[in-house]
């Protein structure tokens, strides 16, 4: 395990640790509110952090191999976000839980097992106009940061429906 590998799992870690204290916190009520700019429930959007995991960690994984991600666009992104908000409309917060620390777990141990070179190495990532994007960058930008960029929408959420 590399330094920086490990780096890497321990901020994916804390922002997982995080969003669960959030999520184990909110009310009935409050796991039903909807994030502003988003429209989706906030357990919607929990149980969506853990069920992307194995996604986001697969394509950063084909990045440090040096293989292009092709066909992953942002339009496809968002129409898997919309049937995975349809399909997870009333997920419970013990489902949401449950996926996000088996995801996350799972997810940290992957970017452990990625060694300096791997990280280093570039491909071309459909998802940023085919230009080439290291395996370090995709985890930063999305396996590592999801939790923290939906925790701060959810904080906001809450923050929004409280001042009301």
């Amino acid at each position: 395990m590399s330094t920086r590998s490990d780096a890497l799992a321990q901020r994916l870690e804390e922002g997982v640790r995080q969003l669960t204290d959030l999520a184990r916190s909110l009310s009935d009520e409050q796991w039903q509110i909807r994030v502003p700019h988003d429209n989706r429930k906030i357990g919607v959007i929990v149980h969506h952090v853990g069920t992307m995991y194995p996604i986001e960690i697969t394509l950063a994984q084909q990045l440090g191999r040096g293989e292009a991600v092709e066909g992953v666009t942002w339009a496809k992104v968002h129409e898997m976000n919309a049937d995975h908000a349809r399909s997870f409309d009333r997920v419970t917060k013990q489902e949401a839980l449950d996926l996000l620390q088996k995801n996350s777990t799972a997810a940290a141990a992957a970017v452990r097992a990625l060694d300096d070179r791997q990280l280093d190495t570039a491909a071309a990532l459909s998802l940023n106009s085919d230009g080439p994007r290291t395996c370090q960058f995709m985890l930063e930008d999305h396996a590592v940061g999801h939790a923290w960029h939906h925790l701060l929408k959810i904080r906001g959420a809450l923050g929004q429906r409280e001042a009301h």
